[in-house]
């Protein structure tokens, strides 16, 4: 079954292909919890590790980011790995880190290629431009993503933010909500059909919190091109560990 118009690849990894990918976060506040934390997750060989550097305590010290980077990228072998700073308006962790220095430690990031891609907010708008030109120059994958943690916005409001994304250069769009209702849940499911019809780039779609699993186990029918599991601490409501993530999703696709 061929559910996405455009894969992106990454390493050995195809990310929009005929199954999802598992990505595992590392949320670490210091470099030891990190290395630890990154070893734990790379034996359970998830497809992707994402570092939520905004969990990292000295995520405003260069010297240190560099040192924590290499050390998961070290560790992670040939699994690709995502580097996101998620903002607090967007149910990141309180991090150490003016707003406005987030897009300027994307770019360098991708400019000495410590990580394999890049997560930055939509809301951030055309200061995008700079961080996709960036990211495209050395080859490094941008994932341009919004996040609601209260509700589930109208179906066309979320086609028209993974439009927007593509239009800032993203490689990725993807879009996480929060369901308040077994109807948010069948809408996230409309909108992943719809935005897989209408982008030429892979999308992820994600509904949150306990009404929202079932997205996380079938929402690649619909053209999610990634699920994120709990590698060893989770870093969104409703997500599953990574093994049984993976025994539910065999036992999906051994039927489709």
């Amino acid at each position: 079954m061929n559910i996405s118009r455009k894969t992106v690849a990454v390493r050995d990894k195809r990310i929009g292909g005929e199954r999802p990918c598992i990505c595992a976060p590392v949320v670490g506040e210091n470099l030891e919890q990190i290395v630890s934390e990154t070893e734990e997750i790379r034996r359970k060989a998830p497809d992707i590790i994402e570092w939520r550097a905004d969990y990292f305590k000295d995520i405003g010290d260069p010297q240190r980011v560099e040192e924590a980077a290499l050390a998961i990228r070290r560790i992670a072998g040939n699994i690709p790995v995502l580097f996101t700073v998620r903002s607090e308006k967007e149910g990141g962790h309180p991090a150490p880190i003016e707003e406005s220095e987030k897009i300027r430690l994307l770019i360098e990031v991708c400019r000495k290629q410590f990580v394999d891609m890049v997560d930055c907010e939509l809301y951030y708008g055309e200061d995008l431009v700079p961080l996709s030109e960036a990211a495209k120059k050395t080859g490094i994958r941008l994932v341009v993503s919004y996040h609601n943690f209260h509700s589930t916005p109208p179906k066309e409001e979320l086609v028209q933010k993974m439009l927007k994304a593509e239009s800032y250069g993203a490689d990725i769009a993807k879009v996480a909500v929060m369901p308040t209702s077994p109807d948010d849940v069948l809408a996230l499911f409309q909108v992943t059909q719809e935005g897989r019809n209408r982008l030429r780039i892979p999308l992820i779609t994600i509904s949150m919190g306990g009404l929202g699993v079932v997205t996380r186990l079938t929402g690649w029918l619909f053209g999610s091109a990634v699920t994120f599991s709990v590698g060893q601490k989770s870093s969104a409501p409703g997500q599953i560990p990574i093994e049984e993530l993976r025994a539910a999703l065999r036992v999906v696709q051994k039927y489709v």
